[in-house]
């Protein structure tokens, strides 16, 4: 990979900066771009060459200004970091590969079912797969049937983008309407997170769980502790074989009160508590890397059960 150019997005999120770290250790040039301006984001001085970017909702300006960056940089690899520019960058493959570049993502197929909620429960379901949380379109569900409480959101929902936690019938009534809307049983308990990394050929899967003991309130984890579960860890990897992942994503469940576990989501992209995966022995952002380019990836037998806590730390990005 030395002398190999990655474009990397969204680099003021979170997930970013062990991404940088990563492909500088492994001698690249790395390229970063973001919706906001380089004196906002600290990550803006670790890269070579900084570039604003339009919104990934913005698709035809967001899709002209990366296919000119490829040329102009000459990428070979676009690792997206939010889950919007998945969905901009997973419509327009055609015409990055064209270019020569490799999108760092998992198959077209793929992204479409896992970015759709509604669309994950049904395959999952139909697979065989216990435990996935009851889902259906909020519009096709009689309003007396409804046992409160219970968790309206997007079908393609992100980061709890629109989610919304209703009691009453009187609540429901608040909720937009909107046909993509989604509609749960609330399960009250502890989130856990799996990176999960799947090579797309030697089938190798390694799965690293993680309970989210403090999270904000757009989910992203602060104090996590890290475990080995056998059952757990063999069932993330059961459903990166079902869904077709290629390389790092992750994914959530729900444990309640008895221990249970409800599957809730796959994002197609890596976690923003990645980082906590590799301090724990896995090099997950190298082994992602390695899904698109090697033949195999590392077993995951160096993972260690560890309690890692973050924090927020102030960098002078310019003066004057």
């Amino acid at each position: 990979m030395r002398n190999k150019v990655v474009l990397i997005t969204a680099i003021s999120s979170v997930s970013p900066d062990i991404a940088i770290k990563t492909a500088r250790q492994m001698g690249m040039r790395i390229v970063g771009c973001d919706i906001n301006e380089r004196e906002s984001i600290v990550d803006a001085m670790n890269v070579d060459v900084f570039y604003k970017s339009p919104r990934g909702s913005e698709e035809t300006s967001y899709i002209t200004f990366i296919l000119d960056l490829i040329c102009k940089e000459n990428i070979d690899y676009i690792l997206p970091s939010t889950d919007v520019e998945v969905d901009t960058l997973n419509k327009h493959r055609e015409e990055i590969a064209r270019t020569g570049a490799t999108l760092l993502i998992s198959d077209e197929e793929a992204i479409k079912l896992c970015r759709n909620k509604y669309l994950t429960y049904e395959f999952l379901k139909s697979s065989g797969v216990k435990y996935t949380i009851p889902t259906a379109y909020l519009n096709e569900v009689n309003p007396k049937d409804i046992v409160y409480p219970v968790v309206c959101k997007p079908s393609n929902g992100r980061s709890s983008e629109g989610l919304y936690y209703v009691n009453t019938q009187d609540e429901l009534s608040l909720i937009p309407d909107d046909n993509n809307y989604l509609i749960q049983p609330k399960i009250e308990g502890v989130v856990i997170t799996v990176d999960v990394i799947r090579h797309p050929y030697s089938k190798q899967t390694v799965a690293i769980p993680r309970r989210e003991l403090l999270r904000t309130y757009n989910g992203l984890g602060l104090s996590v502790y890290l475990f080995h579960d056998e059952e757990l860890e063999n069932l993330s990897c059961h459903i990166a074989d079902l869904l077709n992942i290629r390389g790092c994503v992750n994914f959530e469940y729900i444990e309640d009160i008895s221990g249970r576990r409800y599957f809730m989501d796959c994002n197609p992209r890596f976690s923003g508590g990645i980082e906590f995966s590799c301090i724990a022995g896995y090099q997950c952002v190298e082994n992602h890397f390695r899904c698109f380019t090697d033949d195999t990836i590392d077993n995951g037998t160096e993972i260690m059960p560890m309690y890692i806590a973050r924090k927020y730390e102030e960098y002078v990005t310019r003066e004057g």
